[in-house]
């Protein structure tokens, strides 16, 4: 996701889609009426005044960060790459969150419809928070950390501009601005070494582990030179749009602009990381923020951002282990059934090394997965009213990406349909990898989790722009988590193995409430991290090895999956209680998606302004 939400620096361009991106449109349709409407004329100015608010920071916002236009498909700023890392531009951001919530508090609230509240307080939420991730203790942990090595433009970036990603190569201008576009992008990782060295004189810099990943990404660009670079593939590639006497001129273009620009950009990264960064980095056995100047009130910070929510790390820890050992009763009830003899920890290693869970290629693990979504598809009505128009393709994570990525993610379409969205699974180092957890990730990645709720906002233009392009992450990963629970109601999950490998990835997210906790709060060395996940669960060591490194690079981001999701649980729980009979699923998932991400509490205001409306 896109679909990664953080409001600090360190993200740059990779939070695009969480990004509060503004712009003005109706209230969400099928909202309850307030229950004492304000006079006719006195409620039209208030409701002008918001959505004038929303269009003039949308627009603003979408000059200041270009690539946030090319993801929404807006071709306006085209040939632009944008800032993202100076000190004017977090300058100018600062000013238009402050510009913003002047212009928000001098609108009366009570004199609104009930959705332009919900936009209301979504819009004061975020950049609220916003403003809070601008606050100088905050910036000084971040903004001298702009790259990891999941996150960072060197590669997301290759990707993006790729021709497989959302920056189009349909026409010769296409080709044009994208290299207007690179020239931006070298600036922008001369910004990114600045920062480094500014982070290494202030001795806030990343742990060990992170900074050798990182240092072999950036090498693994250079020795691949120009023709193993993501950014020449729109010139090997070209579509018949592009006439042939244009050609060779754009496939020089693009040899001279990745050769003499780019790489030497990387290059000099390189040689600063291998040189002088790696040595002042963090040590591996404290990688948490605990040891880092300024860590504690940013891991504070983001606890809050990214579960929207005032529970504190030590609740958090407990939550999660009291969800560990919840899970493991299901684990247990699943070996009851398969009739496996011996305890968890040996059925963990049974589904860890029996051949018959490893894929047998990468084709058929690809494979299994197209045939996942068929079933899916089919059932999808049953449980949803409003089905994405958006397309979703599946498919394998590129080459230069899958040894460093996740076991799946999801990349957003475009609201017109012309770019589908994108379910990527990993298929690298199969021995590694099993094959219980598919249906799981499916469902997380791709249909009902993260293409549902991401599409769906995005095609509402019922919604304003921030509603239906940006997020939070407790929202848009607890739905997703969510979505994973819907499987036996979709027909999934009829071999247990495939339950088990449901409870598994569950069990996976409760986890993370206890290590994100522990390596970032109670001060966990690495292995203690690793440990920890390899005893409680099946997953693989590549794979626990790979969460681990991207906790302690992406501090709060894991918690909130499962707050999220517990709290949607729970809203679900209530309404079928309180309504009975009256109760219809289709219509609790029309509630919950239809205002795109929101907040948890206003979320829960939401459906509980939707259960007195149905109880007649």
């Amino acid at each position: 996701m896109p679909k990664t939400i953080m409001t600090t620096a360190s993200a740059l361009v990779l939070a695009l889609l969480a990004a509060p991106v503004l712009a003005h449109g109706p209230a969400p349709a099928g909202a309850p009426a307030a229950a004492a409407p304000a006079p006719q004329a006195d409620a039209a100015s208030e409701s002008a005044k918001l959505a004038a608010l929303f269009r003039q920071s949308d627009e603003a916002q979408l000059a200041r960060n270009p690539l946030f236009a090319l993801f929404r498909g807006d071709m306006r700023y085209a040939d632009q790459f944008g800032d993202y890392i100076s000190d004017a531009y977090f300058a100018a951001e600062k000013a238009a969150i402050k510009a913003d919530l002047k212009a928000l508090a001098a609108i009366d609230r009570d004199r609104l419809s009930d959705g332009e509240r919900i936009s209301y307080d979504v819009f004061k939420w975020q950049r609220e928070m916003d403003l809070k991730g601008h606050a100088p203790e905050i910036m000084a942990a971040t903004v001298v950390r702009p790259v990891d090595h999941f996150n960072g433009v060197h590669i997301f970036v290759p990707e993006l501009f790729s021709g497989k990603s959302a920056a189009p190569f349909r026409t010769v201008k296409d080709y044009e601005d994208n290299l207007k576009r690179l020239d931006g992008f070298v600036a922008t990782l001369d910004g990114v070494l600045a920062r480094l060295r500014q982070g290494l004189a202030t001795g806030v810099v990343q742990p060990k582990l992170v900074s050798e990943r990182m240092l072999r990404q950036f090498d693994g660009f250079v020795a691949g030179g120009v023709e193993e670079m993501p950014l020449m593939m729109p010139v090997r590639n070209f579509p018949d749009t592009v006439p042939e006497a244009e050609r060779a001129r754009l496939t020089d273009a693009y040899a001279r602009a990745v050769g003499e620009k780019v790489l030497p950009a990387y290059a000099r990264i390189r040689d600063f990381l291998r040189d002088d960064y790696l040595a002042a980095a963090r040590g591996n056995e404290k990688p948490g923020l605990l040891s880092m100047p300024g860590g504690t009130a940013l891991y504070s910070h983001l606890v809050a951002s990214q579960t929207t929510t005032a529970m504190t790390p030590d609740e958090i820890h407990d939550l999660g282990l009291s969800e560990v050992r919840r899970i493991h009763g299901e684990m247990r009830a699943v070996m009851r059934e398969v009739g496996f003899k011996g305890d968890l920890k040996a059925f963990f290693e049974h589904i860890r090394t029996d051949p018959k869970f490893k894929p047998e290629s990468r084709e058929a693990l690809t494979q299994g997965y197209y045939d996942i979504g068929k079933r899916v598809d089919v059932a999808l009505p049953k449980l949803f009213s409003t089905l994405p128009k958006t397309k979703l393709e599946i498919r394998p994570y590129p080459d230069f990406m899958e040894k460093d990525a996740a076991g799946g993610s999801y990349q957003p379409g475009t609201p017109d349909g012309a770019r589908p969205g994108i379910f990527y699974f990993n298929a690298y180092d199969l021995p590694s990898r099993t094959t219980p957890g598919m249906e799981t990730l499916y469902l997380h990645e791709g249909a009902p989790g993260h293409h549902f709720q991401i599409a769906l906002a995005q095609e509402n233009e019922a919604l304003p722009a921030f509603q239906r392009f940006g997020g939070n992450t407790a929202f848009v990963e607890g739905w997703a988590l969510y979505a994973e629970s819907l499987g036996r109601e979709l027909g999934m999950f009829t071999d247990p193995y495939q339950y088990y490998g449901r409870l598994d990835d569950e069990m996976l997210r409760a986890m993370r409430l206890v290590v994100d906790t522990g390596l970032h709060h109670k001060g966990w060395s690495r292995q203690q991290a690793i440990d920890y996940m390899l005893a409680n669960s099946s997953q693989g060591e590549t794979d626990v090895v790979n969460e681990v490194d991207r906790y302690v690079a992406m501090p709060g981001q894991a918690l909130a999956y499962k707050v999220g999701d517990l709290r949607i649980q729970a809203a679900r729980k209530r309404a079928e209680k309180a309504l009975g009979k009256r109760f219809d699923i289709r219509d609790f998932h029309e509630q919950v998606l239809m205002s795109g991400a929101l907040p948890l509490e206003v979320l829960d205001q939401k459906i509980d302004r939707w259960i007195e409306s149905r109880k007649g």
